[in-house]
């Protein structure tokens, strides 16, 4: 018996010269970080500050550092796609081998998807909507760190796939037959299977946590209709994400008893049905556009109202505009392969409901062009970006309804028509809006603010290289070029696809200006020190100190209207003969930190590796040390600790003396 089940030396592709090299490179760059953190004696801290806390502000911080990082692991393979598909035209092969380009589409897509964007918008939310409902923290702390945690250890399975093994080789969407134990016996399909299994685990968590946090959770006076626009949009995505994900997670966990247990849910031959898997992962994969891009509205919708200065134009219709999305999304899914051969009726229906659902979008572009329309906007780093995604989604927004045409689908079904589509509005929609929330709310994390001058100079090179990258990609697919080519014989797209590459290095030039912008901020962090409110804001984050204490408020904000802190500074201007009575500071009662969350991604990712390798006696532990972490939880004791009044008394005095000089 092989105590180490599938796994042998064989795992490890030294005939790969490119996967080493970046296997190397990686693993040069983390024992770089770890030995710093290591020389500066930082690991407790570490530990006592980030690892094990289960403050809302430190986790949604490293939910957009995982994300900023996978960012860079995702556009490595972006940029290697773009350059081999620049020069693999008629009898130049490229650099790439098939078996790896496969590879690199596949983890690009999945990486992306569930490993960038999805932890950029829940960690935005993390940070913001507790401080903007003026509460402490969210409803289930611990259950937080621990949706983090298993967030981290998804994307820490698929980087280990880069190093032994492989990746899957069928797309980010992992359709059967392909995907089947026939056709893909290796441990790619593994890798994707399971690591998307415990990251949507701990998406899951965090989406029941936000419903639950929004709806029971809100300071006194704060009605639903008196909440910012981002936690409506924060409230509609979970909404779906806790209706949507248990479909991912059946549809996922039926192809893993298809490869494991020999079952034959989506094999036609043996009575299965591979349309069902098509089905349940667009049921899941619509809801899921709208996941990612909901929250990008809202932070729109807060940038433009404070940097317009004046309220939101249509707050009820912009409301209504976000809960009409979250139901509509359940109704489109189907436009994704109308090519599958359903009736007229069918297809008839679902392209009208693909068009229908533009509408609401549309309403929510006019209400930020009539918010900013008598405004005086102030053309910052955070209006740029929301600017630029309001040219750039429009767009996408109109190929997409040509997309929910039945018979352009059929024509465009396939092509890279429908790659150009899908970046315009995930880029020029979640890309942007994760970049302009950023560079909103960076300031408040960190009590100092981003540097402006590398701010606008990645802004602008995101901007042209996304359209000198993807505008060709329509003409391509206008030409029949379909996707997922490593090579082509057709010498008249090369061109096309030269600027397409010329694209994806401008964006590269956005990105290490993004780095740097990080850099040089935080070496001139004493010169872009801030207030509490830096851009004279208008929702409650902005009355808390930069950054904000644990315990987010001294005392419970009292809500008397839309833009909680916007209406309290009015007041307070209009009552400044009058100050208001001083109040007794009373002791807080905080949630203690945690290991659980840290502890269970550990075992989720030895239950994970062991079983994509077969290693069952390591998966047994695996799962007794989830059981064991899970136990300890419950019967923990002292689960809080009190932050003594002269502690809060002691900060808040600091920040007004602060604030007065």
């Amino acid at each position: 018996m092989n105590l180490l089940g599938k796994l042998d030396w064989s795992a490890i592709p030294l005939h790969q010269p490119i996967i080493m090299g970046a296997t190397a490179f990686m693993g040069l760059i983390v024992a770089a970080v770890l030995g710093f953190i290591t020389m500066k004696g930082a690991w407790p801290y570490l530990w006592r500050e980030w690892l094990t806390s289960v403050d809302h502000k430190r986790i949604g911080v490293m939910y957009c550092i995982l994300a900023l990082v996978m960012l860079l692991r995702g556009f490595s393979d972006a940029i290697m796609m773009r350059s081999q598909q620049a020069v693999a035209a008629g009898g130049a092969q490229g650099y790439l081998p098939p078996e790896h380009f496969d590879q690199i589409f596949s983890a690009h897509g999945t990486i992306m998807i569930f490993f960038m964007a999805m932890p950029f918008v829940v960690g935005l939310m993390n940070f913001a909507v507790p401080l903007q409902l003026g509460i402490r923290d969210v409803a289930f702390p611990t259950l937080n760190s621990v949706s983090f945690w298993l967030t981290a250890a998804g994307a820490l399975l698929i980087n280990v796939s880069l190093a032994v093994g492989e990746f899957s080789k069928a797309g980010w969407w992992g359709y059967p037959p392909l995907s089947e134990l026939q056709y893909s016996p290796g441990v790619g399909v593994d890798y994707y299977l399971w690591s998307l299994q415990i990251s949507g685990l701990g998406t899951l968590l965090a989406g029941i946590n936000f419903v639950t946090t929004i709806l029971k959770m809100r300071a006194p006076g704060m009605s639903y209709m008196r909440m910012p626009v981002f936690c409506w949009t924060s409230l509609a995505t979970n909404l779906l994400i806790v209706a949507a994900f248990p479909v991912l997670t059946a549809a996922l966990a039926m192809l893993l008893l298809d490869r494991y247990l020999g079952f034959h849910f989506f094999t036609n031959e043996a009575g299965g049905n591979q349309m069902l898997y098509a089905n349940l992962f667009w049921v899941w994969g619509h809801p899921e556009v709208y996941i990612l891009v909901l929250p990008a509205f809202g932070v729109f919708s807060e940038v433009i109202a404070t940097f317009s200065g004046k309220p939101l134009f249509g707050y009820r219709s912009m409301v209504v505009a976000t809960m009409a999305i979250c139901v509509l999304s359940f109704f489109v899914w189907l436009h994704h392969f109308f090519t599958m051969g359903a009736s007229a009726n069918v297809n008839g229906f679902f392209g009208i409901m693909s068009m229908v659902i533009a509408l609401p979008t549309g309403v929510k572009i006019y209400n930020w062009l009539f918010t900013m329309y008598g405004g005086r906007v102030r053309l910052s780093v955070p209006v740029l970006w929301t600017v630029g995604f309001m040219v750039t989604f429009v767009i996408g927004g109109m190929t997409g309804v040509l997309h929910a045409v039945p018979p352009v689908s059929f024509q465009l079904h396939n092509s890279v028509f429908l790659i150009a589509h899908f970046h315009n509005v995930i880029i020029g929609g979640v890309v942007f809006g994760a970049m302009a929330g950023y560079t909103y709310w960076f300031p408040k994390a960190f009590g100092f603010a981003l540097d402006e001058r590398w701010g606008k100079a990645s802004f602008w090179c995101w901007l042209v290289g996304f359209y000198l990258a993807f505008m060709p990609l329509y003409l391509l697919g206008l030409m029949g070029m379909t996707r997922r080519m490593q090579h082509y014989d057709n010498p008249a797209w090369q061109p096309w696809l030269i600027v397409a590459m010329i694209g994806a290095i401008v964006i590269l030039g956005g990105i290490i200006c993004q780095i740097v912008q990080l850099v040089v901020s935080i070496r001139d962090r004493d010169r872009l020190r801030v207030t509490a409110d830096p851009w004279n804001g208008r929702t409650l984050e902005w009355s808390t100190a930069s950054p904000p204490p644990a315990w987010n408020f001294a005392f419970a904000p009292n809500v008397t209207g839309r833009d909680a802190f916007w209406t309290s500074k009015r007041q307070e201007q209009a009552r400044q003969d009058k100050p208001a009575p001083a109040r007794a500071y009373e002791p807080i009662e905080m949630p203690k930190n945690s290991a659980t969350g840290f502890v269970s991604a550990f075992f989720a990712v030895i239950i994970g590796f062991s079983m994509i390798w077969h290693i069952w006696w390591l998966a047994s532990v695996g799962v007794f040390g989830a059981f064991v972490t899970l136990l300890a939880f419950a019967f923990r004791r002292h689960p809080e600790f009190e932050v003594p009044a002269e502690q809060i008394a002691r900060f808040e005095r600091a920040q007004q003396s602060g604030a007065a000089a």
